[in-house]
């Protein structure tokens, strides 16, 4: 791979290609000339499989980045440390928060498991990398940080508190993104959007004002949307210049069925081993 290639490829989601493990999470593999990424890494019963079916030895990689600290992005954590001694990780300090999901007044913990907090707490602290602003990972390689909360009709998309009883709300003010640049166009991958997937365009392009965003690629949480939140944020997502938008494991069928609607071929459907060139 020369300098100038890039490539995104869906290591986990809820839906694969044939012959690829399932589950309800998301890893993502980016491969730049001079850098290779793992973002996420799904539950961890999918990962393994899937990356040796696909033929990519994760030993590779330079950093690993977790979008947030839910179940479902971390769960793989220790396995992927345990094999990659000298890998950088990279994330907020509220990762390895305690989290829940309240409904009906039944919780269900769904926060980083504790084989994997274990993993993180033994990282040397030269290779652990809080990110609480916006930083460079490489020449185009870019974290946003903590993103701002502006459009008043996104929220983070389910009843997520700090505590069972459910009367800590959580804000999930750990989740980032990130993006690649290639020549003046920006390629953004998201693990939930828990921020709002039109607060983190916003802030991507605030942050790349010489740049413009022609692949959208992540979980956009809209499952559990009102009709309202998704008309404005396919709306919001059509005025960009965003060539294709690529929602995958929680975006939800009503939310995919939306952005279809009012974006065309513009929306694509993504599944794990499906690879995107930046």
């Amino acid at each position: 791979m020369n300098a100038f290639d890039c490539r995104v490829t869906v290591l986990v989601d809820n839906s694969a290609e044939d012959g690829l493990a399932t589950e309800h999470g998301l890893s993502l593999w980016i491969e730049t000339g001079d850098m290779r990424i793992l973002f996420d890494t799904g539950q961890g019963m999918a990962l393994e499989h899937n990356v040796d079916a696909l033929g990519i030895d994760l030993r590779d990689a330079d950093a690993l980045v977790l979008s947030h600290g839910h179940y479902d992005h971390t769960g793989d954590v220790a396995r992927v440390l345990g094999m990659c001694p000298q890998i950088h990780v990279y994330c907020h300090p509220d990762v390895m928060l305690e989290r829940y999901s309240v409904r009906d007044g039944a919780a269900t913990s769904i926060g980083m498991p504790k084989r994997s907090m274990a993993a993180m707490e033994t990282l040397p602290s030269e290779r652990l990398h809080w990110v609480q602003q916006p930083i460079m990972l490489s020449d185009s390689i870019g974290l946003t940080g903590p993103i701002p909360r502006e459009a008043e009709y996104e929220d983070t998309g389910g009843p997520f508190f700090l505590d069972s009883d459910g009367q800590r709300p959580d804000p999930i003010e750990d989740d980032i993104a990130l993006w690649i640049r290639r020549d003046e166009s920006l390629f953004v991958c998201v693990g939930c959007a828990h921020a709002g997937i039109v607060n983190t365009v916003s802030y991507i392009e605030r942050l790349n004002p010489s740049f413009r965003i022609r692949t959208i690629l992540g979980g956009l949480h809209l499952v559990n949307a009102t009709s309202h939140r998704l008309q404005e944020t396919a709306d919001a997502l059509r005025r960009t210049d965003a060539e294709v938008i690529v929602p995958i494991h929680c975006t939800g069928e009503a939310g995919t069925v939306a952005l279809q609607a009012t974006l065309g071929d513009r929306a694509v459907i993504g599944a794990a081993g499906m690879t995107w060139r930046c």
